[in-house]
């Protein structure tokens, strides 16, 4: 039977948008019931490949008033982490790697300052003992399933151990658990049950089906678990 306990959050990841139309991409995906919109940004460093821009980001908090979170995959956020904050609107999420700042801490300090929810991003290769101190800074962990930087690669399975190992911790630490990347229905089916708390939908799902996004996301909330 379907369980009407089960509350987990859906984040459209922008970057697999039609940039045709962005503006009908964010209205039909509100309409469609997303709950907030993911933005990564890329700068060609940190992982391979350009993403989104922070104009790309100014247009969706300017077009939406749904949360945003954006996941800054880029080389030491602290020098530029100003200009994401100076755009954002309080209570949206900022999402910093761990390994790509000296002093991850102080890049975190700064998002709280401005009246945003600190999240660091976990790569596959991280391992939770690395970022252990971070857990008790941070609201949200962004955990990837896939390398980051392109959209549309294969679900890494030793990251489920990862994800046992954080569940034990959130209470504690007081955090929740994001999953982003190759998420499909049955990852859905087994993890929100667990508790994780959101899941990032692209290609997998999301994107690029030939249907009204209202409709794929109905079907999702509508698993039985």
């Amino acid at each position: 039977m379907v369980n009407d306990t089960m509350n987990f959050e859906l984040t459209a990841s922008m970057m697999c948008a039609n940039y045709a139309h962005l503006e009908t991409e964010v209205r039909n995906l509100e309409e469609g019931g997303i709950d907030s919109f993911h933005i990564d940004i890329m700068d060609g460093r940190y992982v391979p490949n350009y993403a989104m821009s922070l104009n790309d980001m100014r247009y969706i908090a300017g077009a939406t008033k749904k949360p945003l979170d954006v996941h800054l995959m880029v080389e030491h956020p602290n020098n530029t982490i100003a200009l994401f904050l100076e755009n954002l609107r309080k209570g949206d999420t900022v999402y910093i790697h761990p390994e790509a700042e000296y002093h991850p801490s102080t890049t975190l300090q700064k998002i709280i300052n401005a009246g945003m929810i600190p999240g660091i991003a976990i790569n596959p290769g991280t391992s939770v003992e690395t970022v252990m101190e971070m857990l008790r800074i941070v609201k949200k962990v962004l955990v990837m399933s896939v390398n980051p930087g392109n959209a549309g690669q294969m679900f890494l399975p030793y990251v489920g151990k990862k994800i046992t190992k954080l569940l034990a911790l959130k209470e504690d630490m007081d955090f929740e658990i994001y999953w982003d990347g190759a998420c499909n229905a049955d990852r859905i089916l087994e993890y929100a049950p667990r508790g994780v708390k959101g899941f990032v939908l692209g290609t997998t799902l999301l994107f690029g089906k030939d249907r009204p996004y209202g409709d794929t996301l109905s079907d999702i909330r509508e698993l039985r678990f």
